[in-house]
């Protein structure tokens, strides 16, 4: 067989393991080893007791990835054989990963956690209040699950004056945490009248609720313009998506009980508010009432005319002082004042100089004069 370069050796096996239907569509399990983030996507090894292989995750897919990685993770990788034929060497190329137990996705949950954390998305200065008598709330969740039912049940015994919309979501799964993500974002653009948002589902496993754990939900949350309310799971469950939304539910029908006031007690409350200012209003006019028929009317008439006295007596006195101190007064005295072309007064022949013109004024007019001579 003639020889061959080695770069159309490498270029051969690459061909060889691109088209190999096992190699083309792999998982392998493994823990990782060496992780470093770079520019051009990740890079980190998938070992075992025995031996270890080279992956890397492209931008384009970590873009995607489900969980937050971390050193020394059991996972299982998904992907394909590529040679990296300038280098002689191979790795996985991988399109998705899955973690192996609930140690490694508490592990991911908290990487997640001191990223966001760190970033400002659970700052209290960001939470939105909730509205007071809403219109129109969103319900983002499963259309199949109970956790819907319960939802409509709660709001529908509380307010019937809410119009209440389903937005239809996966909850769990692989492309769970883009729906629920993608339904954020539509209906802040489609319906900005919302008054307010309930994103949740029943309760689950970790793996069940992990689509609340994902970095696109936690983003689509914290950029939401409508108040969200988190009702993941049960009491004791606590997602990403409890941190950053706006207020956290223990569950679905205590998100609803939140979203809406209850109409009945609010009725209740406006009809006692009614009798209690009635019973102090009257109460108020019996007192007045009394005064008006114990006041001394003559010693008020007498109170009365000494105070408009002293008051004619204050105005009279600052009226002599205000014609005193007019500058109109002091002309009349024959007195006058010096001025420059712009009007402002001259206070001091310091001020002047030689050649300047003045401007004199007095009762009845003014002067323009020339400064010829100055004696200080």
């Amino acid at each position: 067989m003639k020889p061959v370069a080695v770069s159309q050796l490498n270029s051969y096996i690459r061909r060889v393991l691109a088209t190999d239907p096992i190699l083309s569509n792999i998982s392998v399990v493994g823990e990782i080893s060496n992780l470093k983030h770079h520019s051009t996507g990740v890079y980190f090894s998938l070992k075992d007791s025995d031996s270890k292989v080279s992956c890397y995750i492209p931008p384009s897919i970590l873009r995607q990835l489900r969980y937050e990685l971390d050193e020394g993770m059991e996972i299982i990788a998904h992907g394909y054989i590529n040679v990296y034929e300038r280098g002689g060497t191979y790795s996985i190329n991988i399109k998705d990963i899955e973690m192996q137990g609930t140690g490694d996705l508490a592990k991911a949950f908290k990487k997640l956690k001191t990223k966001l954390a760190a970033e400002g998305l659970f700052d209290p200065i960001h939470k939105k209040e909730l509205p007071l008598f809403p219109s129109k709330v969103a319900v983002i969740t499963s259309p199949t699950g109970a956790a819907v039912e319960d939802i409509k049940k709660i709001i529908r015994s509380r307010n019937l004056y809410v119009d209440i919309l389903i937005v239809p979501v996966m909850v769990q799964g692989q492309n769970a945490a883009s729906s629920i993500s993608h339904a954020i974002y539509e209906v802040n653009r489609l319906f900005p009248e919302t008054d307010v948002m309930i994103v949740g589902r029943g309760g689950g496993s970790m793996e069940e609720l992990w689509a609340f754990n994902e970095e696109i939900v936690a983003r689509a949350i914290f950029a939401s313009e409508i108040p969200v309310i988190s009702a993941v799971g049960h009491e004791t469950d606590f997602t990403i998506a409890d941190f950053v939304a706006d207020f956290r539910a223990e569950t679905p029908t205590a998100a609803a009980a939140l979203a809406v006031p209850d109409i009945e007690k609010l009725k209740t409350m406006a009809k006692d508010s009614r009798q209690r200012l009635l019973e102090n209003l009257e109460a108020c006019i019996i007192v007045k009432k009394h005064r008006l028929e114990t006041l001394d009317i003559g010693n008020l008439q007498k109170r009365l005319t000494d105070r408009i006295t002293i008051s004619r007596l204050k105005c009279d006195t600052f009226k002599n002082t205000l014609e005193h101190l007019s500058p109109k007064n002091i002309m009349e005295r024959g007195y006058s004042a010096f001025t420059r072309e712009d009007g402002s007064f001259i206070k001091s022949s310091e001020e002047l100089k030689v050649g300047q013109t003045v401007r004199t004024v007095m009762k009845d007019g003014t002067v323009l004069s020339e400064i010829k001579e100055i004696r200080r």
